[in-house]
């Protein structure tokens, strides 16, 4: 009956599996402002469809960040009605970090909260570079709108000891017993878990704090299985691939995959931005607590301990000679090899920054030239990752 009194496009609204609601998006993912193409070692032309590099981040603009600075020491994303704290502040423990938000009165609000790690995550840019103040790095926030300082070398800090709490913290445990609480440093451009308490001194670990306010629904999925290998999630405007890949692969050949991809009717498949693809990371989940990767079971996922390339990729190291690597998020575990006991050279591999992580690694390679990873905890290098794509459902 329903079918004889509409038209064939009211039809196929009406049973739209997924269909979205008008207006605007309670978590609109902001886009990362990278505007600059790449192959594996440099900048390049954009490359045209159909050709080796083709599809990556720049070349799939989403929401420009739009800030408004109101003047009264607060700043408003125009994008995630999202309202926050303009000055650094100091460090402080997490602890105080979280006793601090009932405190604040900056611009005559009383409502101000620790960021979620998504809300937080929202005003992360990939314009930046991850080489320090002095040596050509550029913070991955608007300092236009933001203040921000680089870790102070003269009180024996690194330039990215510059961290920002969140208020998500992981269901696991880091380094095997330590509890962590998620944080983004925006000096390097990654997502990691934190240590309330530092391993190395026993104080409670000090970062940055810088309170939110306004729109609650920010960060919160609403994922509806369209029954045909594909997921919408309703609270961005984005459908998912259900199921991932099935097998690991370098960079460049991730991005071949989006374009061959062919699913459910749709050929405008795409690898996601590192914002879009830290958008379905469930931080409720971990593998070793919930025996799941940190995704809503909705999804299918091959390797609960799996990295998932995204299309963005990362600056690292001094002008002249710059990585760019790309990034991933973490939906597994984020390893690294500890030696344990310090400087015994007695390596284990553990979860050193939490399910949930984002971090970037080389587009190609071998990874058996990182027997031990690299960096402070040894991050795991895989090259080898996973891919799950992404196209906008409106």
């Amino acid at each position: 009956m329903l079918s004889r009194l509409l038209t064939p496009i009211a039809l196929a609204i009406c049973l739209a599996p997924a269909a979205l609601q008008a207006g605007p998006l309670p978590y609109t993912i902001v886009g990362t402002n990278q505007t600059k193409s790449y192959d594996n070692q440099s900048p390049i032309d954009p490359p045209q469809l159909g050709a080796v590099f083709y599809g990556q981040d720049a070349q799939h603009p989403q929401h420009e960040p739009s800030y408004k600075d109101n003047g009264d020491g607060t700043v408003t994303d125009l994008n995630t009605n999202l309202m926050w704290v303009q000055a650094r502040g100091q460090k402080m423990s997490w602890d105080d970090a979280v006793r601090g938000q009932s405190a604040c009165r900056v611009g005559g609000y009383g409502d101000w909260r620790l960021p979620t790690i998504k809300e937080l995550y929202s005003l992360i840019e990939f314009t930046g570079a991850a080489s320090g103040a002095g040596q050509g790095g550029r913070p991955f926030i608007d300092t236009q709108y933001f203040q921000f300082v680089y870790g102070d070398p003269s009180r024996g800090e690194r330039p990215i000891d510059c961290q920002d709490w969140s208020a998500t913290q992981y269901v696991g445990k880091t380094m095997m017993f330590n509890d962590t609480v998620f944080g983004v440093n925006f000096a390097d451009g990654r997502i990691k878990g934190y240590p309330k308490i530092d391993p190395r001194t026993r104080a409670p670990h000090m970062l940055y704090a810088r309170y939110v306010r306004g729109n609650p629904a920010y960060g919160v999925n609403n994922f509806a299985d369209n029954g045909d290998g594909t997921i919408t999630d309703k609270a961005t405007g984005l459908m998912w691939q259900k199921s991932d890949s099935g097998s690991a692969m370098n960079w460049r050949d991730a991005l071949a995959y989006a374009q061959k991809l062919t699913l459910a009717g749709h050929t405008d498949w795409r690898l996601p931005s590192v914002k879009e693809l830290q958008s379905i990371v469930d931080y409720t989940r971990a593998p070793m607590v919930t025996n799941s990767a940190a995704l809503d079971p909705i999804f299918n996922v091959t390797n609960i301990e799996s990295y998932f390339w995204s299309s963005t990729t990362h600056l690292d190291g001094p002008p002249d000679r710059q990585c760019t690597a790309a990034a991933y998020v973490a939906f597994g575990r984020a390893l690294g090899y500890m030696q344990m006991p310090p400087q015994s050279g007695n390596y284990r591999l553990m979860d050193v920054h939490g399910a949930g992580a984002q971090r970037s690694d080389p587009k190609d390679g071998d990874p058996r030239y990182f027997p031990h990873g690299r960096g402070p905890q040894g991050d795991d290098i895989r090259i080898f990752n996973f891919v799950r794509c992404v196209r906008d459902a409106t």
